[in-house]
């Protein structure tokens, strides 16, 4: 049996990752912490075959915290689960000591493989990543050209009708691609999900035409 400990400070994205594994006959959660502060004891304590962590987290971030299990008398493995699989997030990992590197878009079965694979001692890196450590550019955008479309409408200031009318789309609809948007930014608010989508360079911020 693999013990895992998850660190994720979203309530929703821990779930569900919990409910996955638990659908593992030989993966078990042993441990899960929402804050990047609470790592290393919550490790110490519980005693995982790996830590699965994502990067931004309250207190101090994922990969800080990976460097600190490194220190650790018998550090567990480490597998980085992040929405923004940049170049230097991924050379701040290799740094840290970690095994694992999957950006929250990839395929359920990915994760699990992952995690078995890291338990084993070895690595799992999820894209391609150039020999030279990560310098070329990495497209980790999760979102569909129709969540993008409705995104940049809302960072250009549409709400209610106007989105509507601007996207050519039921507010339902809408609604539906902001929800999908906000969960895999991991976002709480539309608003949120913006940022975190303009600050990754995924937004389209020209004009939206209707229908797109």
């Amino acid at each position: 049996m693999i013990k895992v400990l998850i660190a994720e400070d979203h309530d929703l994205i821990r779930g569900a990752l919990i409910a996955l594994l638990s659908e593992e006959r030989d993966i078990r959660v042993v441990e899960e912490v929402s804050r990047g502060d609470e790592i290393v004891p919550a490790v110490v304590g519980s005693k995982p075959d790996v830590a699965l962590l994502d990067i931004g987290l309250p207190g101090i971030d994922g990969l800080e915290a990976a460097g600190l299990i490194k220190e650790l008398e018998q550090p567990p493995p480490v597998l980085i689960l992040t929405s923004v699989g940049t170049p230097g997030n991924f050379e701040r990992a290799m740094a840290a000591g970690v095994r694992g590197f999957l950006v929250k878009d990839a395929p359920a079965h990915r994760l699990t493989d992952a995690i078995r694979v890291v338990a084993r001692g070895e690595r799992y890196i999820d894209f391609d990543v150039a020999a030279d450590g990560g310098e070329q550019e990495i497209d980790t955008n999760p979102l569909t050209a129709r969540e993008i479309a409705v995104l940049s409408a809302v960072a250009a200031g549409g709400r209610g009708s106007d989105l509507r009318s601007t996207l050519g789309l039921s507010i339902h609809t809408i609604r539906n691609y902001l929800a999908a948007a906000r969960l895999k930014t991991g976002a709480r608010s539309d608003e949120e999900a913006v940022r975190i989508a303009r600050a990754n360079g995924w937004l389209n911020e020209g004009p939206v035409a209707a229908g797109s």
